[in-house]
């Protein structure tokens, strides 16, 4: 398969074969489609971590192929870094078919997974990457307590509903010279880019962890994805507050196995 790369942007050294990721539909109506790896090294029974992988306006559709594009724009590198290091835990990426994220969907394919891997509940990451980091910061703020950490990349939001995740962590990417989302003003409306949403996160009290990129444009995802120290602070952050009832009372109505297709992790 031929990848595309920005310029500049070297590509990772794959280690997952996109077969690899189960194919899987949510129960109940509306189903909603995501493909899944859960990758090796659980042991004794332990619960593992979940991130959530939100495409960009790129990958939109109803293929539920075509938001791996890109090694997932390389949000697979973190699989990779889990691979190599042995660590245990399960990637999910869903697809939408417009240019938005709703956050009913995403916690509906949270739901799912949990209904069918190991996972911690209290330790549910969502991260994604314009459209997707957008539709990062638009999840947390309606779900608040399902989520241990966010990892916006390229995105905006709006100051409203900023409050309600004050507490949650969140690691912030964007690339000083976004000729796409402004840094700033976003698309120039009520949503802003990451910069003036971390200044305001901070006056709040937040402490967002932040990386700016001075000479990066839009397409920032292969090198941030590909920072060492990503993934280990993903698997530090644990829901410490009351978790959310979505998931603290568990999935309705999904069955572990149901529908899903495709081998177990592999190199």
């Amino acid at each position: 398969m031929a990848w595309t790369f920005a310029l500049g942007v070297v590509p990772p050294a794959f280690a997952v074969d996109l077969a690899a990721l189960r194919v899987m539909h949510t129960d109940g109506d509306p189903e909603y489609a995501y493909r899944a790896i859960e990758t090796p090294g659980r042991r004794n029974g332990e619960r593992i971590p979940l991130i959530v992988f939100l495409h960009g306006s790129g990958q939109n559709g109803a293929d539920n192929a075509s938001q791996l594009g890109g090694y997932g724009n390389g949000s697979l590198e973190l699989v990779d870094a889990a691979l190599v290091a042995g660590i245990p835990l399960v990637y999910a990426a869903p697809q939408v078919d417009a240019d938005y994220w709703p956050p009913a969907q995403v916690l509906a394919v949270v739901r799912d997974a949990l209904a069918r891997f190991p996972i911690d509940p209290r330790r549910v990451l969502v991260t994604g990457i314009s459209d997707g980091g957008t539709g990062t910061w638009s999840t947390l703020k309606a779900y608040p307590s399902c989520f241990a950490a966010g990892v916006p990349m390229s995105g905006m939001t709006e100051l409203a509903g900023l409050a309600s995740i004050r507490d949650v962590p969140q690691w912030i990417f964007h690339g000083a010279r976004d000729n796409d989302t402004d840094i700033e003003t976003g698309y120039g409306g009520a949503m802003l880019g990451s910069r003036a949403i971390v200044r305001a996160l901070r006056a709040m009290g937040a402490v967002p962890r932040y990386t700016e990129y001075a000479e990066g444009w839009h397409p920032i995802w292969h090198q941030a994805y590909g920072e060492d120290a990503l993934l280990p602070w993903m698997l530090r952050q644990r829901r410490r507050g009351p978790l959310c009832a979505e998931l603290r009372d568990g999935p309705a109505g999904a069955s572990r196995g149901r529908r899903g297709a495709g081998p177990a992790a592999r190199r």
